[in-house]
């Protein structure tokens, strides 16, 4: 695993600390719909202010363009953040300049500040040296907690990194430590479930798990790109044919690196993907050509319960079906709730990401029983395709 410093490598008291955070949360009439990110990032905010630091929060919200949007100032999450931490948190109503500059002067140790949205200068998302400087002279210490926005080269993310001395926050300690378990140096046999709705989106991810994994388990939409590549007949299903020669190709990979590739046996089908449809479960090679594969059927789900039990260590990217919609949400719920059974009897060591992913856990009830559970989408999936994190590596050059 690659060494970076943590919050036990520094001294933050009397120190100013500027800490880059995901505070990029789902809200609905002003008001947060889901707590998680906010909650987890808590943590360490809480660890340094305990400890004496001048805590100085950094964070974007939405994608202003680099222009003041009214409904994307940060100012809406001071209160919901200081409700978790349980300590005032200030405001300042801007990243740099004269405005942040006060706030941070004004702070005694132990105090937190809040900087107005990143992204509200276009120089953030450009990394463009003049505002890495102004960002940089507001503190003495990065702290980088925002693995989720860890794929970004931005000057919050990458670019501070190289002023000052860098180190990662508890959140993303935690992150890299479970990336590192499943993909890094695994116990094996190592299972990736991969799902989801297109194969196109998921391309480079395919082609790099099949070198890394010994199961590799696709579902979801995905699935019937490959069954069609096989000669299988998917009726109405949704199904990129164009990429039918690029799924031989990853099954002939597959196949050389000795990982083994699970697709549905069986299917559930309708008419419509619609609530109440009407369905039935029949084998893959038997699906009408009036209907589409909406799900996962029995024998698939226990043919994926018989190699879970023999995995220890499973990678989780994506739906089996279209869970949002019952009963196509059977598949998903049971081989999630399988893993997470196995991972409680200290079976599986489970790691999973992805926003429908993360939506898929919570829907089964299991989204506390993994291992971990990623809030990350595209650092996640960027990750699992093997490349280099612009925010990871700059932890890694500042160790």
């Amino acid at each position: 695993m690659p060494s970076f410093k943590t919050l036990d490598d520094i001294a933050p008291a009397g120190k100013r600390v500027l800490i880059r955070v995901d505070l990029n949360v789902p809200m609905e009439d002003g008001k947060v719909t889901d707590m998680t990110r906010i909650e987890r990032v808590a943590p360490t905010i809480a660890e340094l202010a305990d400890k004496g630091a001048k805590v100085v929060v950094l964070s974007h919200f939405g994608r202003p363009g680099g222009k003041v949007v009214p409904e994307m100032s940060l100012k809406a999450l001071v209160e919901p953040l200081a409700a978790t931490l349980k300590k005032p948190v200030a405001f300042a109503e801007n990243c740099i300049g004269p405005l942040a500059q006060q706030a941070v002067a004004a702070l005694k140790n132990g105090d937190i500040v809040l900087l107005e949205n990143l992204r509200f200068h276009k120089e953030e998302e450009k990394n463009e040296t003049g505002f890495i400087d102004q960002l940089a002279a507001l503190g003495d210490i990065y702290v980088n907690d925002a693995f989720s926005c860890a794929h970004r080269a931005h000057a919050s993310t990458e670019g501070i990194a190289n002023r000052m001395p860098a180190v990662a926050g508890r959140l993303m300690q935690a992150e890299l430590v479970a990336l590192d378990k499943a993909l890094g140096t695994p116990r094996r046999p190592v299972a990736a479930l991969v799902g989801g709705a297109k194969v196109s989106t998921k391309l480079e991810l395919l082609g790099n798990l099949v070198s890394k994994v010994d199961r590799l388990v696709i579902g979801g939409g995905m699935a019937n790109t490959f069954l069609h590549a096989q000669g299988i007949n998917v009726g109405k299903s949704l199904c990129e044919k164009d990429l039918a020669g690029t799924a031989r190709d990853i099954l002939a990979k597959a196949a050389a690196a000795k990982c083994k590739v699970l697709l549905p046996v069986d299917a559930v089908v309708a008419g419509a993907f619609k609530a109440g449809a009407a369905s039935l479960t029949v084998d893959i090679a038997a699906v009408p050509d009036d209907q589409m594969i909406l799900d996962i059927g029995p024998k698939s789900i226990a043919m994926l319960k018989s190699d879970l039990a023999e995995c220890a260590t499973l990678v989780w990217n994506g739906p089996l079906g279209a869970f949002e919609v019952a009963p196509f949400d059977a598949g998903t719920v049971a081989i999630a709730r399988e893993a997470a059974s196995l991972t409680s009897a200290g079976k599986l060591l489970s790691v999973a990401g992805g926003g429908d992913t993360v939506a898929a856990l919570a829907h089964a009830g299991v989204e506390d029983k993994f291992s971990y559970v990623s809030t990350a989408g595209g650092a996640f999936l960027e990750w699992m395709e093997g490349k280099e994190l612009p925010g990871v590596a700059a932890l890694v050059r500042a160790a």
